[in-house]
């Protein structure tokens, strides 16, 4: 028996929602470990549609949900999550969801230096959310954050504030954007912290304890490894370290406890945002793409862009991810297509070469180089096993398999919990 961490493969919205929540069923307790409200998991159960942003997955399953101190959180967005959630039917309590209580707080000010400095970036925009994700990073590594202990007092929030806003202002002001008056931040904290901080616990302890008694943990990774601050496809990346290393340091957790790192992929690709896209269709198979797979960001409501299968990205991020097996999403809207392309490496500036390179100047001249495989005409929907899929549909899997160097361990076939292949259980060791 062994923990896991989920991670996303491609550029995030890969179904790590659904994964999560179909593994949820063998873990104990599931832990988010990085990222903000900028992240989008969407769960279908029967009749309903479960979105989240800051909750575990895992509390659709009445498993224990922890938020690590790698999550910068936004107190309004989360609480306003739970509300939400609740008038679903889920029940989250302080003994169903526990926060770490060193981890960031999301502020006002802090989205509205995200928008302020995005709108002027013009026609050079990153893409971000808006909800001030980076800058509570940065506030995090410039230690002047507010963090979730501190809203238990009152003159520490006051004397914080006070360096906080000094910063904030400054900029937003020379953005041309309005500023902050200390008195209504603090009074709004003050308000909010009895119910933060009645979930709030050093959570390091009490997940050192469910590891030694033999409890297993699902780590649940947001965004993607190509969004990674480091590894990604810089500037045009989230905040965070995405990789599965951020699991240990993101939970407070040694890192031998990771486990198995599996990586989330759809059996397509999909961007949402701007940067570099080498396999970004354009034409009908995109947009038939994006129609057949409802590609809509969870968070943001944009359109994704689609594209073809990017084996040699996906392979990249198996390398730097630490990713041992790999889970195949949304293969079923794939079935029909005639013709079937795969992006094996690129072509920049006349070079081949067999990874994204760090350069934005090379990552948006890389050209695709295809492999072309032939389709199914069968349908994939539902399968839940391999005798259910197309022959050629076995195939596609297979070639995934040899071009990213990363077994498949399971394959979604539909947004249904239980319409899943497994190859292996990541939990058995």
């Amino acid at each position: 028996m062994t923990n896991v961490a989920v991670i996303g493969a491609q550029w995030g919205d890969e179904g790590k929602g659904k994964v999560v929540d179909w593994l949820a069923s063998r873990a104990d307790v599931v832990v988010r470990y990085q990222g903000g409200h900028n992240a989008g998991h969407t769960l279908v159960v029967g009749k309903e549609t479960y979105k989240l942003s800051l909750l575990p997955s895992g509390l659709v399953r009445g498993k224990l949900g922890v938020i690590g101190n790698g999550v910068v959180i936004d107190p309004e967005a989360l609480l306003s999550e739970i509300a939400r959630v609740q008038a679903q039917g889920l029940s989250v309590t302080p003994e169903t969801l526990r926060i770490a209580d060193n981890a960031v707080l999301i502020l006002p000010m802090h989205g509205a230096l995200d928008r302020a400095r995005e709108g002027a970036r013009g026609d050079r925009k990153i893409g971000t959310t808006g909800r001030g994700i980076g800058p509570a990073y940065e506030d995090k590594v410039a230690r002047r954050a507010i963090r979730v202990a501190d809203l238990a007092e009152p003159e520490t929030l006051d004397a914080k504030l006070d360096e906080l806003l000094r910063h904030h202002n400054t900029l937003l002001a020379s953005l041309g954007a309005p500023i902050f008056e200390k008195a209504a931040v603090l009074a709004r904290l003050l308000e909010l912290a009895p119910s933060i901080l009645q979930y709030a616990e050093p959570v390091w302890e009490r997940l050192d304890g469910l590891r030694k008694g033999g409890k297993r943990i699902l780590f649940e990774g947001a965004q993607a490894v190509m969004l990674d601050v480091d590894h990604g496809t810089y500037p045009y990346v989230t905040s965070s370290n995405t990789v599965a290393a951020t699991a240990a340091s993101g939970a407070g957790i040694g890192p031998q406890a990771v486990g198995f790192v599996l990586g989330i992929a759809k059996a397509y690709t999909t961007r949402v945002g701007s940067g570099p896209f080498p396999s970004e269709l354009h034409d009908d198979i995109g947009k038939g793409l994006g129609a057949r797979g409802h590609e809509f960001g969870t968070v943001t409501g944009r359109p994704r862009r689609c594209g073809w299968f990017d084996a040699a990205m996906v392979r990249q991020a198996v390398k730097v991810g630490g990713i041992q097996g790999l889970a195949l999403t949304k293969l079923d809207v794939l079935d029909g297509l005639a013709e079937l392309k795969i992006c094996t490496g690129y072509r920049i500036r006349g070079e081949l070469v067999s990874h994204l390179p760090a350069a934005p100047g090379a990552q948006a001249a890389a050209e695709p180089i295809y492999e072309t495989m032939e389709g199914w005409s069968g349908s994939s929907r539902g399968a839940k096993s391999w005798a259910d899929l197309p022959a050629q549909a076995v195939k596609y899997v297979r070639r995934i398999e040899e071009l990213t160097e990363a077994p498949v361990t399971l394959v979604s076939t539909s947004p249904e919990r239980d319409d899943t292949i497994m190859v292996r259980d990541p939990f058995q060791d």
